[in-house]
């Protein structure tokens, strides 16, 4: 199998392990193989930036919150 793998990945023009890795991920997707299909794992990466996103907008607002509530515990002159 080893050889096989090597030979299709010289006639491909790719490193074996490139090869290996694709196949191993073909057989997670096709329910042949435990692990992340690449479906998931796209929406995991998806709601990751979307956390990210949420975070940072959640830091801007407490940072905004926060200048406002100053500016009303300040004393008007």
């Amino acid at each position: 199998s080893r050889g096989a793998v090597k030979r299709i990945a010289d006639q491909l023009g790719v490193h074996p392990e490139a090869l290996r890795n694709w196949v191993r991920q073909a057989e997670v997707d096709g329910g042949v193989r435990a692990g992340t299909t690449t479906e998931d794992a796209d929406r995991i990466a998806q709601l990751e930036r979307e956390n990210r996103e949420l975070r940072r907008a959640n830091t801007i607002l407490k940072q905004a919150s926060a200048f406002f509530a100053a500016e009303i515990d300040r004393p008007q002159r």
